[in-house]
């Protein structure tokens, strides 16, 4: 089992930036690959990044690239996700999620949710 925690989100002009962490508790967490996801309101779930257990192998969505950076530190038990140049379109609740995904951006694959985090940019 690993429970998920999110923190970091809130309200940030355009252009700005925002660290989002989810603290995981669990003995397992090292080995699950972990990602990030956001929906915003009228919308599905939407991939973000993701990272290998190893933390070697990294895949982002398009529309972040250049922008997000998804880390993490297993000795902490915490994955990260640096947000820069904020646009209004990044506006959602943002998730994260663990598990052993065969398709790493399909969130359906992911076993473990935590509860989400606002992020809010304005223009």
């Amino acid at each position: 089992q690993v429970q998920l925690v999110e923190s970091g989100g809130g309200l940030v002009q355009a252009g700005g930036s925002l660290r989002l962490a989810c603290a995981a508790s669990g003995r397992t967490f090292s080995t699950h690959t972990m990602g990030w996801f956001r929906q915003a309101p009228g919308t599905e779930r939407e991939f973000i990044a993701t990272i290998s257990w190893t933390g070697t192998t990294v895949y982002y969505t398009d529309s972040v690239k250049g922008r997000f950076t998804i880390s993490r530190d297993n000795a902490k038990k915490t994955v990260y996700l640096q947000m820069n140049s904020l646009k209004p379109e990044d506006t959602a609740v943002y998730y994260c999620a663990a598990g052993f995904p065969r398709t790493w951006s399909l969130a359906a694959d992911y076993n473990y949710w935590g509860q989400g985090t606002q992020v809010t940019v304005s223009s």
